[in-house]
């Protein structure tokens, strides 16, 4: 039961998470990119902000977590979401989306270096190898046209950024006894007020937003950033940073999918083997599992830290 929970969380948080990037090339029919950085932060933050006042939780008092919350928004929100936004201005979606899945290999060379990843096995490894291949096989970067500079080093920093990010909540967050509604909540709060500080760049412009782009606004900021950013905290929580990172093998595949029923985009043999392949790669890595025993993140455990007088 626990094992089919388990990818139960893990599919829903891949729906999700991988259908961002449809809504973000919608909501940019109207929007900047800072505006749609901000907006995302802004609802995804009154979302948790919402759950938590309706299940009784508060924000975390103690200034020390305040301390680190801050600086895994900037890892994990704030920097990534801005470099990416510099880097797609030099180079094609699909080289973009490569080198996006380089996370997963981020944070495992993060957990070896840190310890958090001991007795790495063989198995495990070659899944997280062949989920990359999956990917490269799905956005084909040798068919991009040859530019990059910059925005290849500003993409790579975005995802490494989100292997630091989740290396830090994994270490420093998750497993000290907070609630993971609060310090979602909080961590978006904070991701809001430094985003904020990029609206010169762009995010001051007139807005003239129709119907369409509005809907995709608020799906975006209130499922796709709010919903999904909680599930990932709880994902870290359950399972440890690299296999949450590993998940992010699993957008392509949905946001292929979804480009195909709702935009009309193209659909190949590559992708389809490449498709399979990922999952492949992605079953190798949850069955032979070697996180160093994280908190489960369903758990009586919650209950307890929010009543304690440290508790968020």
């Amino acid at each position: 039961m626990g094992r089919t929970w388990a990818w139960a969380r893990v599919g829903v948080l891949a729906l999700l998470w991988g259908s961002t990037f449809l809504w973000i090339e919608l909501a940019l029919d109207a929007l900047t990119p800072v505006q749609v950085t901000l907006s995302r932060c802004v609802l995804g933050s009154l979302t948790l902000l919402i759950v938590c006042l309706a299940s009784g939780r508060r924000l975390p008092q103690n200034r020390t977590i305040w301390g680190r919350i801050v600086v895994a928004a900037f890892f994990c929100n704030a920097l990534p979401f801005a470099m990416f936004s510099i880097g797609q201005q030099t180079i094609d979606s699909g080289v973009a989306g490569v080198l996006n899945a380089t996370t997963p290999l981020w944070s495992l060379l993060i957990g070896l270096v840190i310890g958090t990843e001991r007795g790495l096995r063989p198995a495990r490894l070659g899944g997280l190898l062949l989920g990359f291949a999956g990917v490269v096989l799905i956005f084909a970067p040798w068919q991009a046209t040859a530019s990059g500079g910059w925005g290849v080093l500003a993409v790579l920093v975005a995802a490494a950024s989100y292997a630091v990010g989740f290396a830090f909540m994994g270490h420093f967050l998750v497993r000290r006894g907070f609630p993971t509604i609060s310090l979602s909540a909080a961590q978006l709060v904070t991701a809001s007020a430094l985003t904020t500080l990029t609206l010169p760049a762009g995010g001051l412009a007139p807005i003239e937003i129709g119907p369409k782009a509005l809907i995709a606004v608020v799906i975006l900021g209130v499922v796709a950033t709010g919903v999904t950013f909680h599930l990932t905290y709880r994902n870290i929580a359950a399972e440890g940073a690299t296999n949450t990172a590993t998940i992010g093998y699993l957008l392509p595949v949905v946001s292929v999918a979804l480009g195909v029923i709702v935009l009309d985009e193209e659909f190949s043999l590559r992708i389809a083997i490449g498709m399979a392949v990922v999952l492949v790669g992605v079953a190798l890595t949850r069955r032979h599992n070697q996180t160093s025993a994280p908190a489960p993140a369903d758990t009586p455990a919650e209950d307890l830290a929010a009543s304690s007088p440290a508790g968020g």
